[in-house]
């Protein structure tokens, strides 16, 4: 199932950016931070309706040109509809942030194949269809950026309840590489990869013990905000990066032991 929500202002020639999974937590941040930055916004989201919503209603506010559109990642046919609405509306793609993730956290010994198989259709499937698709009219356009979202779970962090959200993010890594080259020399594709970052739905479900523990890992003493994601992300959408391309920018904090 695929539905719309659209906004008024279709016929100004800012840039436009794609996000999905940016209804809330870190995708929330890089939609305001573009918003900011003078991006009309195509908005993705799966099941938060309602946080997709109030955040239409917040770009409304703020004048930004926007599609809020409902689409599971993980469908080719979804993926499809979505980049046809959006060039429909704005013309082209300029940016494309892969945040989208599904992650479903379960001892080793009762994760199950059928979740195991969800989380790879939706974080690696969803995003190499959804880059395929952008990635190619980035190229015929003669540029774009695209963003993957990894993480530190798919470098250097261990935690085998989370095995299939890690082996994820360690193959977004690889996408990433593979992409920049599959669209050299006209497609920036670098890849952000948060460590410890206190979203609302992950402080909620830890207990203040793992929460100090995962502090103390980090140098800088703390967990990162999703605003500071967002900071990134927006400095690799805009032109102040055009020769950063095949890239993992760790945002972690500084962590001891890396390296």
């Amino acid at each position: 199932m695929l539905s719309q929500h659209m906004m008024a202002n279709t016929t100004d020639v800012r840039k436009t950016a794609l996000v999905t999974g940016g209804a809330r937590g870190i995708g929330r941040a890089i939609v305001m931070e573009l918003a900011d930055a003078g991006y009309n916004l195509v908005v993705n989201y799966n099941t938060s309706e309602e946080e997709a919503l109030m955040l239409k209603d917040s770009l409304d506010n703020k004048g930004v040109s926007c599609l809020v559109i409902k689409a599971d990642i993980s469908s080719e046919v979804d993926v499809a509809n979505m980049v046809d609405l959006a060039i429909s509306k704005y013309g082209r793609i300029d940016v494309l942030v892969n945040n989208a993730a599904y992650c479903n956290d379960a001892m080793f010994y009762d994760k199950k194949r059928e979740e195991f198989v969800k989380t790879l259709e939706t974080n690696v499937v969803g995003t190499w269809q959804l880059s395929r698709l952008v990635g190619e009219g980035m190229y015929r356009n003669g540029g774009g950026k695209i963003i993957n979202i990894a993480s530190t779970n798919g470098i250097n962090t261990y935690y085998p309840l989370c095995i299939d959200y890690d082996a994820s993010k360690a193959a977004i890594i690889s996408l990433t590489h593979n992409l920049a080259t599959q669209f050299k020399p006209y497609v920036n594709v670098n890849a952000v990869a948060p460590g410890f970052i206190a979203t609302d739905s992950e402080v909620s479900a830890m207990d203040d013990e793992f929460v100090k523990l995962e502090e103390e890992k980090v140098m800088l003493g703390r967990a990162g905000r999703p605003e500071e994601v967002a900071k990134l992300v927006a400095f690799l959408a805009s032109s102040d990066s055009d020769f950063i391309n095949n890239q993992v920018i760790a945002i972690n904090g500084g962590v001891y032991g890396d390296v």
